[in-house]
């Protein structure tokens, strides 16, 4: 039986989740790609960003030479961002009946600055509910991916790492047991995936998950 939606709106709310290095982008690209081909309407959007304020936060959170910025501070900053992007973005769209196709959200806040920062899970959370008004994906998509592996991942690209993926490896692992608690408690809305699996058998995996919730 395909889980009831997250929200009264037509369109449905697919979020992909996971540690840096994990394949999100990936996932999300071919996942649009075929949804593309079968004529459904979606938007493909990410966090932090989605909206010109959004962008502006998400270099002021993300990149080096920003000046200090504290763990609370940051974790406002992201719920910030997410609310704009909701409001803005992601609403409008799924009241149209569109497919929102986002790369990150609320499990993300909970995870890095809830776990990872050591702010508290719950209190985060609870931060960011209200920023976004409750709004929860259909389905969020968890490719688990071992730190070690995505740093490795990270590293190959030959691309300076961000302020989030510089942190050391017990950062990392604690935001990995964080997405996986988060999937623990509500099953029926989380596909998790290994990372390592091959690209293609996994974005059939997430379009059979997508396309079942559509029917």
């Amino acid at each position: 039986m395909t889980p009831e939606k997250a929200h009264g709106l037509p369109g449905l709310f697919v979020a992909f989740e996971g540690g840096d290095g994990a394949g999100k982008s990936t996932q999300a690209s071919l996942l649009c790609e075929a949804l593309r081909a079968a004529n459904i309407p979606l938007v493909r959007t990410r966090e932090p960003g989605g909206t010109p304020v959004g962008e502006k936060l998400r270099s002021l959170v993300l990149e080096h030479g920003q000046g200090e910025i504290d763990a609370r501070t940051e974790a406002l900053l992201f719920a910030a961002s997410r609310a704009a992007h909701v409001a803005q973005v992601i609403l409008p769209a799924l009241a149209r009946g569109d497919v929102v196709v986002c790369d990150r959200y609320v499990d993300s806040s909970v995870a890095y600055q809830g776990a990872g920062r050591e702010l508290g899970a719950q209190t985060v959370l609870d931060v960011n509910l209200w920023a976004v008004n409750g709004l929860r994906p259909d389905l969020t998509v968890l490719l688990d991916v071992e730190p070690a592996e995505g740093r490795s991942r990270r590293t190959a690209q030959d691309t300076p790492e961000d302020r989030m993926e510089s942190e050391p490896d017990p950062f990392h692992e604690r935001i990995r047991a964080q997405f996986l608690d988060l999937a623990g408690g509500s099953p029926d809305h989380y596909l998790v995936l290994p990372a390592d699996g091959a690209e293609d058998q996994l974005g059939r995996m997430i379009l059979d998950a997508v396309t079942g919730r559509l029917a």
